[in-house]
């Protein structure tokens, strides 16, 4: 399966958003298939337990080399470490959760994290009957000590969970401290430096879109006047 050729006055290196969304999608099939010991996989099969179509495994595959044989296809083991080298966890990437309540507390006990390549190494907070407590194994600091903890521990990565009306300062302060990435959970958009790399989860809007779903059906099914 030879790598796709780019297209004149196409950069090789451009990968489009949509095959970047993707590649966590086979992260996640390929250590499910390795975790059950399959050697390899075709991209028909790939495309099935990653929910998208075989053409676009092998265009979003090709973007990064060539990886599979034709009449054979991809070597899980092989083929799981190039994407995570590719989605740069390879190494563990060391994250804060900023904001240790209802949603802060499942953050820091979600299992799922180290699997991933992450590493949640602190959290901060204002509360102060949640400043000092234990969650998951780690201390909840001061959110006023949230610079020294950043550059102590090496933090790369911020899950924000604060209220809506705190996030926007939260998020200046944590780019001021070097985080170059954070994980929005605010239900507000935030602003940053064009550097910093910000991904914002919505949970109201999710459950929006699944109620649009919902309704849908809804009147697929109701009965004709």
């Amino acid at each position: 399966m030879p790598g796709r050729t780019p297209e004149p006055g196409e950069d090789p290196r451009e990968i489009p958003d949509a095959t970047i969304v993707r590649l966590p999608l086979y992260h996640r099939a390929l250590m499910a298939l390795d975790r059950a010991g399959e050697s390899t996989v075709s991209s028909e099969q790939l495309a099935s337990i990653a929910g998208v179509n075989a053409a676009k495994v092998r265009k979003d595959l090709s973007y990064f080399g060539s990886f599979g044989t034709r009449g054979v296809g991809y070597d899980v083991p092989q083929l799981l470490s190039e994407v995570r080298a590719h989605l740069g966890i390879q190494r563990s990437r060391n994250c804060i959760v900023v904001g240790a309540g209802h949603l802060g507390t499942a953050l820091l006990t979600f299992a799922g994290f180290a699997d991933r390549g992450f590493s949640v190494v602190a959290a901060v907070d204002v509360d102060p009957d949640r400043v000092g407590s234990r969650i998951g194994g780690i201390e909840v600091g001061h959110q006023d000590d949230l610079d020294r903890l950043v550059r102590e521990n090496d933090v790369v990565i911020a899950l924000l969970s604060t209220p809506p009306e705190a996030a926007q300062q939260v998020a200046d302060d944590l780019v001021a401290a070097g985080v170059r990435s954070i994980l929005n959970f605010a239900p507000t958009l935030i602003e940053a430096p064009e550097e910093v790399v910000v991904r914002n989860v919505d949970l109201a809007s999710e459950l929006e879109i699944l109620a649009f779903h919902e309704g849908r059906r809804d009147n697929e099914v109701a009965p004709a006047s």
